[in-house]
């Protein structure tokens, strides 16, 4: 791994506040913006190498960020890996004229933090006791209804097994009738990764549906 690098803090620490990341250690020079730049070029380029750099400088920034706006390490942890696979597919779209990098991959970490809250808030809403937008009719036999109701719940607690991108990926699959390819198309990630996304989210919830059907 070589020598430390300079904007990094010690790891054994708490992330703290933003600003204590930021300014961990003034007592060193800021890397020059020159040196930012050139590894983000280098990204553009194809080069593991200075995404790795790069995610050594900023990652603890990035997750400090995120944890705020989420308030739940695990999630920070995942958005954290998310916003780097997005700083690897789109270096090659930063202009130095929008900004510096690390405004640059900060504003990709504020967005993508603040989307996950949002789809874990809609998550909480979901009702799991509540009304069911299908009534009891008079030709609706009870046994039919309580078998139906006992569906949908299972159904909803397998969802909840789910990643959100698991389930995103499985309802933009089979809702839209799209391919692996499409549905990579459309949410803007690597076919592998829908493939992986959708072949475990469905074994999920074969085998939470199946326990369910045992214990019944």
């Amino acid at each position: 791994m070589g020598a430390p690098d300079p904007l990094v803090p010690d790891l054994e620490r708490s992330p703290g506040t933003l600003g204590e990341v930021l300014y961990a250690n003034p007592s060193r020079p800021p890397v020059p913006e020159a040196e930012w730049v050139a590894l983000v070029r280098s990204v553009a380029a194809g080069n593991q190498l200075a995404l790795h750099a790069l995610y050594e400088r900023a990652h603890r920034i990035v997750f400090t960020l995120i944890m705020r706006i989420t308030a739940n390490r695990e999630t920070a942890e995942e958005v954290t890996l998310d916003v780097f696979h997005d700083v690897w597919r789109r270096a090659s779209c930063y202009q130095e004229a929008d900004g510096s990098v690390v405004g640059w991959i900060m504003n990709q970490a504020r967005s993508r933090a603040i989307d996950r809250l949002r789809f874990d808030q809609r998550k909480k809403r979901v009702p799991v006791d509540g009304a069911d937008p299908l009534p009891v009719t008079r030709k609706d036999r009870p046994d039919d209804f309580i078998a139906f109701k006992e569906q949908c719940q299972a159904l909803r607690d397998a969802l909840q097994t789910l990643t959100p991108g698991e389930r995103q990926a499985i309802e933009t699959a089979f809702f839209s009738e799209l391919s692996y390819a499409e549905v990579a198309a459309r949410l803007n990630e690597p076919v592998g990764t829908i493939k992986t996304r959708i072949r475990t989210g469905l074994r999920k919830l074969r085998e939470v549906l199946a326990e369910g059907g045992h214990r019944r």
